[in-house]
């Protein structure tokens, strides 16, 4: 996509000389010929870039950043040819002559250095040149379709009502535009903090260089040094925030359409769901439950009694969520819209009228999320669900959506530019704050929902979010179809997000638009069991998209990986427990565990599930074989416990009932007993598989799954490790802490690939074990005391 000011358009201005320097504390302030410039130290590997072309800087607090540290331990010089800053790890030098920054590491090397010019400006528009490496990948960027390497293309940042995900369209949803740039010597990450317009050109107009630009008066961005893509991810979430521990339930799976309704037809597919004994956690009610599209309301012939059918699928194991969208029907006999006009809730044109678009209801108001006083009311009006039993809201239409834009332009189907929103103090317009739009209206929904039920962990999922979102909610990726190519498309644009710092994202299994096969249809199912959201959902007009509905044999397979899911639920909970400490994902790209292989640097159809699983989806029809590379190390099937060697290509058994799931050397994977839902009973016994080539341990977390209590300390952690000698493996269990009691009773160890004469085993506590001489696995059974344990097993 062409930038959208032309060279023809407007007169180019550059910064030219610097003519003064003033530092104050850990910040270096820039005076330059045209406009001023910042630098602000925030640790040693992190600093903050501001350019004002008009000489004065905004000072607008960020919707996404949360936590800028300060770091005044850093020499500096300055001299007739440059400021030169040394923070310990990086080089920081700003040529007094143009302005231009280049920033280095301490060995000397050019990390990311500006071009021809620092920066570009006119009237509204503010570019950067930076030089590129061609050995360099790009990743992150948040929602965009394509590989995994980003390089090569354009991308822009405008969140945008558009469903049709084909290879080359954007923008999308979501706006998150944070850049990672990685090659075999360093990496590091550049998020440029403007919630307007933007694009990223990653070499569609030359291979030599890749810029970024803003249509506004102000370039915002911060660097942040690795070295390794792991602390890029890191030090962007503690910048932007991390996730919080959902509840457990939202792990499950999560069975929606557009639209279940009435009452009878929801309570028929929690009916279905029991009675075939597919586990599920929650049902969702779309649009079609409001009055009128009235939201805050309910349909009475519909729903005639909402609470009481809740309250009905409660107590059968499911959760409800409701959607909510942002605009508010015009309609003066409606509660919520003349509240809204009373308090000053909604946005305004610049006559001081206020806008109405046109969504579902018809004419609409949209609130100003900006406002901490419209925050406050749109969560406070959440009650009305959360007391009748809702236990998840579901944010649509948030770019936000306005039909009454008439356009085959997808990118001007929302709010008008000119459309002015308060901010708290700091006014601009709609084409300065659009991408925060749904960011901040999730934050007044996590904002309501921790006041009104602050016992309970929320839960949310958005279509439309800018960075930081991961504070607030869970994402999917919007209207995807039916198709073979969205399905492949999906597993990249999960992987960039994940490395955008959202852990918790997914998609429609099955397509939303269009009609899944049931061969398409059985194989997202085995994809939306390994993504971290995992939710079926499909559009008005389609055949039925329940895993019941496409006959006996794809019910069976999508029963069996669904199952699945339940099983590994404490290994998926423990990996969404470390995402929560760290920001690094659950569902990752190999480069991220593998970043010397060049083989895996734009590896777009394999990822890892966690640390230690790996999975490669089938994403073509007709086909019953894959082919797989394995990174260093060794693996196994987890289906057959094969094993294989690393840096190798495999060609593995890919049946239409057969998703190829690999386990990495010294994991151990923690499961249970599936479950109809979360929580239906305790797990008596926790299977631990342990994959043992060496040493290792395995950290593993447990709270009670719903409450805010772990956040007071009532948490487990227990230690596993293992010892592999010539004659013996030895292997530990050590609870180092026990604020929260599981009742479990047992474990239950399966030691895989163990091709040795076993001579003993031998516990510490009453145990009992077997052995399987066909798949070598030794299957060991202990009581769970509550103490340290060991099982030797001598050969």
């Amino acid at each position: 996509m062409e930038s959208w000011i032309t060279k023809e358009e407007i007169l180019y201005k550059q910064p030219g000389k610097v003519l003064d320097v003033k530092k104050d504390n850990n910040q270096f302030v820039i005076l330059c010929e045209k406009g001023i410039m910042r630098i602000s130290i925030l640790s040693k590997s992190c600093i903050r870039v501001i350019f004002n072309s008009r000489g004065k800087f905004l000072n607008i607090p960020s919707f996404a950043v949360i936590n800028e540290p300060i770091c005044n331990d850093f020499n500096f010089t300055i001299d007739s040819d440059e400021l030169s800053i040394s923070t310990g790890l990086l080089n920081i030098k700003v040529k007094t002559g143009d302005s231009r920054i280049a920033i280095f590491d301490m060995q000397g090397r050019s990390i990311c250095e500006d071009d021809e010019y620092s920066f570009l400006f006119s009237k509204g528009f503010v570019k950067c040149k930076k030089k590129a490496n061609n050995s360099t990948h790009y990743y992150g960027l948040g929602e965009k379709t394509g590989y995994l390497d980003k390089r090569g293309r354009k991308y822009v940042m405008w969140n945008t009502d558009d469903p049709l995900h084909t290879p080359t369209k954007d923008p999308l949803y979501k706006s998150i535009p944070l850049l990672i740039a990685f090659n075999d010597e360093y990496s590091y990450g550049l998020f440029v903090d403007k919630t307007c317009r933007m694009s990223f050109d990653l070499g569609e107009e030359s291979e030599e260089y890749y810029t970024f630009e803003v249509q506004d008066d102000e370039m915002d961005y911060y660097f942040m040094h690795g070295p390794d893509i792991k602390s890029v991810v890191g030090n962007y979430s503690e910048l932007t925030g991390k996730m919080e521990l959902p509840p457990l339930w939202a792990l499950g799976y999560q069975q929606c359409r557009w639209s279940y309704y009435p009452e009878e037809t929801v309570l028929k597919i929690a009916q279905n769901f029991r009675e075939k004994q597919i586990p599920c956690d929650a049902i969702y009610l779309d649009i079609d439950y409001m009055d009128g599209y009235r939201v805050f309301t309910w349909n009475e012939n519909r729903f005639p009694d909402p609470e009481k059918m809740i309250k009905r699928l409660k107590n059968d194991g499911f959760k409800v969520v409701t959607i909510i969208d942002p605009g508010v029907k015009k309609d003066a006999d409606y509660e919520v819209y003349m509240e809204g006009i009373k308090n000053d809730h909604f946005c305004k044109q610049a006559s001081g009228e206020i806008y109405h678009g046109k969504v579902w209801p018809g004419d609409a108001a949209f609130p100003d999320f900006t406002k901490q006083s419209t925050r406050k009311w749109w969560g406070e009006k959440h009650k009305v669900l959360l007391d009748k039993g809702v236990a998840g809201i579901w944010n649509d239409m948030n770019e936000p959506s306005d039909f009454s834009v008439d356009s085959h332009n997808r990118m001007e189907c929302t709010v008008p530019n000119d459309v002015m929103m308060w901010n708290d103090g700091y006014p601009g317009t709609f084409a300065r704050y659009h991408n925060s739009y749904g960011l901040n209206m999730c934050r007044a929904t996590y904002e309501g929902f921790k006041s009104i039920k602050p016992e309970d962990r929320p839960f949310i999922v958005t279509r439309s979010a800018y960075a930081g979102i991961q504070r607030y909610a869970a994402v999917w990726t919007g209207d995807n179809h039916s198709w073979w190519e969205h399905l492949a498309a999906s597993i990249p644009m999960f992987l960039n997000i994940g490395l955008s710092g959202v852990p918790f994202v997914g998609g429609d299994v099955g397509g939303f638009q269009d009609n899944a096969t049931p061969e398409l249809f059985a194989r997202w199912m085995q994809l939306g069991c390994f993504t971290p959201f995992f939710r079926g959902h499909s559009n008005m007009g389609t055949k039925p998209h329940e895993p019941w509905a496409f006959g006996s044999e794809v019910e069976e397979i999508c029963k069996e990986y669904i199952k699945l899911r339940y099983s590994l639920l404490p290994y998926v909970y423990n990996e969404f427990y470390k995402a929560s400490l760290t920001g690094i994902p659950v569902m990752r790209p190999l480069v991220l565990e593998f970043p010397q292989d060049e083989n895996v640097h734009n590896l777009c159809d394999q990822f890892l599930f966690g640390e230690n699983i790996m999975v490669a989806p089938v994403y073509r029809p007709s086909t019953y074989k894959r082919c797989v590379y394995l990174p260093d190390g060794i693996w196994y099937n987890y289906w057959t416990d094969e094993v294989y060697e690393g840096n190798n290509y495999v060609t593995v058994d890919a049946q239409l009932d057969v998703l190829p799931v690999f386990i990495r050397q010294n994991s151990i994977i923690p499961s249970v007993e599936p479950q109809n839902y979360v929580g239906e009973k305790v797990a008596e016994t926790l299977i631990l598989d342990i994959y043992a080539t060496g040493d290792f341990s395995y950290s593993f977390y447990e709270d009670d799954g719903f409450s805010n209590k772990y956040k007071q300390g009532e948490y487990s952690i227990t230690n596993f490790s293992a010892k592999l000698h010539e004659d013996a493996l030895n292997f530990k269990i050590e609870p180092i802490r026990k604020n929260y009691i599981s009742g479990r009773k047992n474990y239950l160890l399966r030691f895989h690939n163990i091709n040795r004469t076993i001579a003993q085993v031998l516990c510490r506590d009453e145990h009992s074990f077997s052995y399987n001489d066909e798949q070598k696995i030794l299957t060991v059974n202990i009581k769970d005391t509550g103490n340290n344990q060991v099982c030797e097993i001598k050969f």
